[in-house]
């Protein structure tokens, strides 16, 4: 199988935000994005009836809707393109008393009462995944960043591998399921990898081997379109990107934009190694998983893995370093205010610290933390 690989603009910036609706009072999940997706596009003569809005999407739940950016040159034209769509949301929310939130995870709203989106292909999954298929009552964000050739893809696929605990430790914000404490900072981790093709991708030396993989998974039946690879981290032939979808749900704009800066920041590296004939090091997969474990487990008092000789460093004493090293590449493209955020999330503290604490200060009401996530998707982060 020959898999073409689309020409793109080395390091443009695409994100996808998927966002929960909630009711506005008592923060339960609400099953109204055909609502919201029909008034939408309802403000939009242009569209047909059955047209889907440029950047607000249906995803698999009807508690859930999905924010698309178009190609961004930096991070923060990617926070206009995000604002305006939940912008266009709000219209048609706020007069129903429907609130957006993001985490990971919604802490106490039961995944196996969420309705599914009609659509053949969403039928599909929950009927082959069955229970596992019920729980996918998460949220995330993708970032997708250009590279230029196709060569690239699979040794930059291979450095954000690197830097999976990284991401997972920052964006972490699942601790709560189903009414209680996992004790884990992302059970959204865990929980996507079930998935068929879901989880930690493989990483082939050669393009033609990767091919050679996707040509399997369909002559086996496992997948229909390659879309359905739901690597953690994946190449997207058809857009000429590399996908990083690490990320549990973000509850910020600001939080939004410093992952894309981070994402963008580090391809952009990789790239240039590559340009100037580097290499990228790779570390054995059990290394991979053992981190991804801990990232989901222990957020940001995780002590990762960092190369293939088994280093080890607390994650955000890593991140930190890493900052400031791409504080050039941020400048390059025009992200620097962007990148720093991310030491925010640091201080601040990831979702799932966050969570716990507004849990304790309310006496272990999830319900205060849905509506404090409410809160600071409309406000900004809180200190």
């Amino acid at each position: 199988m020959k898999i073409d690989f689309a020409p793109s603009r080395q390091s443009t910036l695409g994100v996808e935000w998927e966002l929960a609706l909630v009711d506005g009072s008592t923060g339960e999940l609400a099953s109204v994005a055909n609502e919201v997706l029909r008034g939408v596009a309802a403000r939009h003569p242009e569209l047909n009836e059955d047209d889907e809005h440029p950047h607000i999407k249906q995803e698999l739940l009807l508690n859930t809707v999905e924010l698309v950016t178009g190609i961004c040159e930096t991070a923060a034209e990617a926070k206009e393109d995000l604002s305006r769509s939940v912008a266009a949301v709000r219209e048609i929310t706020d007069p129903m008393g429907v609130e957006l939130f993001c985490a990971g995870s919604h802490p106490f709203s039961p995944p196996q009462l969420q309705p599914v989106t009609d659509k053949a292909r969403y039928a599909k999954l929950i009927d082959r995944t069955q229970w596992w298929g019920r729980q996918m009552v998460i949220y995330g964000v993708h970032v997708h960043v250009g590279l230029d050739r196709r060569d690239k893809a699979l040794p930059v696929l291979d450095g954000l591998v690197n830097y999976f605990p990284h991401f997972q430790a920052l964006s972490a914000s699942s601790p709560f399921w189903g009414g209680e404490d996992t004790g884990y900072a992302s059970q959204r981790a865990l929980m996507f990898q079930q998935l068929p093709t879901a989880g930690l991708p493989f990483q082939f030396p050669s393009w033609e081997e990767y091919e050679h993989y996707v040509q399997d998974m369909f002559t086996t039946g496992v997948i229909d379109t390659i879309s359905e690879i739901r690597w953690d981290i994946r190449p997207v032939p058809a857009l000429g990107t590399i996908e990083m979808r690490i990320c549990d749900g973000l509850a910020t704009l600001e939080e939004v934009g410093a992952i894309a800066a981070l994402t963008q920041c580090l391809v952009d590296e990789f790239s240039t190694i590559l340009d100037n004939g580097g290499t990228i090091p790779t570390m054995p997969p059990w290394h991979v998983q053992e981190n991804k474990w801990r990232a989901a487990r222990y957020g940001m008092d995780a002590i990762i893995i960092l190369d293939a000789a088994g280093k080890e460093q607390l994650v955000t004493d890593h991140l930190l370093e890493t900052l400031n090293r791409l504080e050039p590449v941020a400048a390059k493209l025009g992200c620097p205010d962007e990148l720093a955020d991310v030491e925010k999330i640091i201080r601040r503290g990831a979702g799932y610290q966050r969570q716990r604490r507004v849990a304790e200060q309310n006496g272990g009401n999830l319900q205060a933390v849905v509506l404090d996530l409410v809160k600071q998707m409309r406000n900004g982060p809180t200190a």
